[in-house]
């Protein structure tokens, strides 16, 4: 299990702003430690972090669960409206598996970041 991650950035109040944005419909909230931003959907659960000096190399591809279809779609459009660049509209991937669905963005530093659920649309 995944504990956390974190990327690197070369305009930390940016990126910052932007995770807000397109985090915020999954839960998760900005939280300042210091030099670096921590997210989670509260102060003990932190999994995703960013740090000034980058970005990543390679770019790394990040995704964030959504528990259903319609948290990829306001994820994704979030991130839209936070400043980030549309890579792919959420659609069903099922190349993949038959369920995947999934949306994605580059965030200001272009790093590849997806909203995705596995479970099949509700009837």
């Amino acid at each position: 299990m995944i504990d956390h991650v974190e990327l690197f950035t070369e305009r930390l109040d940016a990126s910052a702003d932007f995770f807000e944005k397109a985090l915020a419909p999954l839960g998760y909230r900005l939280h300042v430690h210091g030099a670096v931003r921590g997210f989670g959907v509260d102060n003990d659960s932190l999994d995703f972090w960013l740090r000034e000096g980058g970005p990543s190399t390679p770019l790394p591809h990040v995704a964030f669960h959504c528990a259903d279809r319609a948290l990829v779609d306001a994820a994704y459009q979030a991130a839209l409206a936070g400043g980030g660049r549309d890579r792919a509209a959420p659609a069903l991937l099922p190349q993949i598996h038959p369920n995947y669905y999934a949306g994605f963005v580059y965030d200001p530093d272009g790093h590849n970041i997806e909203f995705v659920c596995h479970r099949a649309e509700a009837a």
